[in-house]
């Protein structure tokens, strides 16, 4: 008697839970609350503005606004007043995204340490965070009002920072680190806490120092968190406008006038609305450029 080899059936091919269809109209359905008013406040506002940008739009009521093509952009080409406003932007965005982070990594370091009151220095802070950019315009001019400011009683200087020409820009960057420091502190002391110990004990095993351990440890650990959050920052710090507007107004002649200052002016004080959202849609693409090319070489040097 000779045994037969028999082969298995055929698999049958997965059926699709009955319920699958029905769990995505949930899905769908229970999203569109949250999802409605993004569109209708976010989205919808940035294809108008888009659409805006090339028409020749001003406020008055006799004014048919039509469409002018990339009129809007080519005059952006040829304004002085723009360009200064970018450099301005940039040096601001720049400066304030390197010191604030340099300043919250030496403060989330500090707070990773096993202090006294630990928990009330982290709440503390977190004070800037809490207050609004109002409010820290005001209490920063009078930080820095010439005849009763605390920067000339400390210094005993005479200096009207605010209105000089050579210091108006730094003492506005000083400013912006201050009150930006607090939620990027908060994102480096998470990547700290989630630096594996283990990693820091083999370290001082074999023999590794504070700053070695720090430089070859703690940094390369905290290098996705370092990418996400210097990037958020320079986009929030380059699109300012409430801490400025309030502090200086741009002032004097223009030091300190970024980008969306420039905007708001060309927009509600001239009333050149194509204009200003011809502005708006340019410095959308540069930050996004920017953006793009660090994202880029921070990638590259982590592959």
């Amino acid at each position: 008697m000779t045994a037969t080899a028999t082969r298995p059936p055929p698999e049958a091919p997965p059926r699709r839970a009955a319920g699958g269809s029905r769990q995505t109209r949930e899905m769908w359905v229970l999203l569109l609350p949250a999802l409605v008013p993004v569109l209708i406040f976010s989205v919808g506002p940035l294809l108008y503005g888009i659409a805006m940008a090339f028409t020749d739009a001003e406020s008055g009521r006799n004014h048919v606004t039509r469409f002018a093509g990339l009129d809007n952009f080519a005059r952006l080409l040829g304004d002085e007043a723009f360009w200064q406003s970018m450099r301005v932007g940039m040096i601001w965005a720049v400066s304030v995204t390197a010191l604030q982070f340099l300043a919250s990594l030496g403060l989330a370091l500090l707070l990773h340490q096993r202090l006294r009151l630990r928990g009330l220095a982290r709440v503390l802070a977190m004070v800037p965070w809490a207050m609004p950019p109002v409010v820290i315009g005001l209490m920063w001019r009078l930080v820095y009002h010439p005849d009763a400011g605390i920067v000339n009683s400390t210094l005993g200087t005479d200096v009207n920072w605010l209105a000089d020409f050579t210091w108006a820009l730094p003492a506005v960057i000083v400013m912006g680190v201050w009150s930006g420091m607090p939620q990027t502190t908060v994102v480096l002391l998470a990547g700290l806490q989630n630096v594996p110990a283990e990693l820091h004990e083999a370290g001082a095993m074999d023999g590794a120092g504070t700053w070695r351990r720090f430089w070859n440890i703690t940094l390369p650990q905290l290098r996705p968190v370092i990418v996400a959050i210097t990037s958020l920052d320079f986009v929030w710090n380059f699109n300012q406008f409430s801490l400025v507007y309030v502090l200086t107004q741009g002032g004097p002649g223009g030091r300190t006038r970024l980008p969306m200052l420039f905007a708001y002016e060309e927009a509600f004080e001239y009333g050149f609305f194509g204009y200003a959202a011809a502005l708006g849609v340019a410095i959308v693409v540069v930050v996004l450029a920017l953006l793009g090319v660090y994202l880029w070489r921070q990638l590259r040097e982590a592959s």
